[in-house]
């Protein structure tokens, strides 16, 4: 059986909330001790750059179109927790973010996957809907896929538009999950409540939280990666309610 190190969390749609999940779901990670990494490939919003501090060049996008290393990108966004969360930002002008959308800049994805799964325990990879060469890339190139659907009816519209489009491509949507909502709807398997910080925090809350947000957070760490992350919370009954959900 093969191990899961790299997972796809595709946002259904603009504002999903793929990114900020991103972030925590590798704090939680590397609260438990292990370095994860979170590669930008949502080019066009951009998003993981507002969780960076300082300046970002070179970025994600120059890694894609070949013209700078993995590790030249690297920004550390937890450097007090017991292991380590690296983010892999996009900050680009549109040139190059046009050449980091190229065939041969997809074709490029995967080894830079292979590479940051080789310095991480796990990779997650920040990837919008799949209508571009890097989202299409991200989400074949990755040992797992999840959906990020936000709350409403037009996630719920989006999600079976994504779902086609994976399966266009040949990737599987191996989970689903509801964010921003206490109640995951039927075609998701996990639901993760919106914390009380909804703007961009100065570092990830799941980082020493033990709320339901972060207990969630906890649930879909161990549920992409089939692991189990050690994290104490005064009262486990959120994570055990996850756990059994997903089992």
């Amino acid at each position: 059986m093969e191990t899961t190190t790299t997972a796809a969390l595709v946002g259904v749609a603009g504002g999903a909330g793929a990114t900020r999940l991103a972030t925590e779901t590798a704090a939680v990670l590397a609260r438990d001790g292990a370095s994860v990494g979170v590669l930008d490939a949502a080019l066009a919003t951009q998003g993981l750059s507002q969780h960076v501090a300082g300046r970002i060049d070179p970025d994600a996008a120059a890694v894609l179109a070949g013209d700078a290393d993995p590790a030249d990108a690297r920004h550390d966004l937890a450097p007090d927790a017991p292991g380590d969360v690296a983010a892999y930002p996009a900050f680009a002008p549109f040139t190059r973010v046009a050449e980091a959308k190229t065939t041969e800049a997809a074709q490029r994805f995967e080894a830079v996957l292979d590479d940051l799964a080789a310095t991480h325990h796990y990779v997650l990879v920040d990837t919008p809907p799949v209508a571009a060469n890097q989202s299409v890339a991200a989400v074949t190139a990755s040992d797992a896929v999840a959906a990020v659907v936000p709350p409403g009816n037009r996630g719920a519209d989006s999600l079976q538009r994504v779902r086609g489009r994976l399966a266009d491509v040949g990737a599987d949507c191996d989970h689903v999950v509801a964010n921003r909502t206490q109640t995951a709807p039927p075609d998701a398997g996990l639901a993760v409540p919106e914390h009380d910080e909804t703007g961009i925090p100065d570092a990830p809350v799941a980082l020493d939280g033990t709320d339901a947000f972060t207990e969630s957070v906890v649930a879909l760490a161990e549920t992409l990666f089939e692991t189990t992350v050690d994290v104490d919370f005064e009262d486990d009954s959120v994570l055990d309610a996850a756990r059994e959900k997903l089992a």
